[in-house]
């Protein structure tokens, strides 16, 4: 029985600071789509009438706040929205834009 050749490399040659970018361009995408889930789930419930003034404003600034970390955690690895959103094929991409 003859082996055929490996098309795959026997060691992966893995760019520490690569494997660190990724993995944070990775958790970055799950924190965005859950910032895009609770802005909806926020708006949903506003139109709703469900949350009194008070609880708009916390929202409001809240989801602010956490934009803004998006942004200066995404300048700091030099990442836009588009490298975080994921192209799911026939499904369309991950995150809204």
């Amino acid at each position: 029985m003859t082996r055929e050749p490996s098309l795959l490399p026997q060691r992966l040659e893995t760019d520490p600071e690569s494997v660190e970018r990724d993995l944070f361009k990775l958790v970055l995408t799950i924190i965005e789509l859950v910032r895009q889930l609770m802005e909806k789930q926020a708006l949903r419930r506003v139109d709703e009438g469900d949350l009194s003034e008070e609880q708009i404003e916390g929202l409001g600034t809240g989801l602010m706040h956490l934009e803004e970390a998006m942004e200066d955690l995404k300048s700091r690895y030099d990442l836009t929205a588009a490298d975080l959103n994921i192209d799911l094929g026939p499904l369309g991409s991950l995150l809204e834009p």
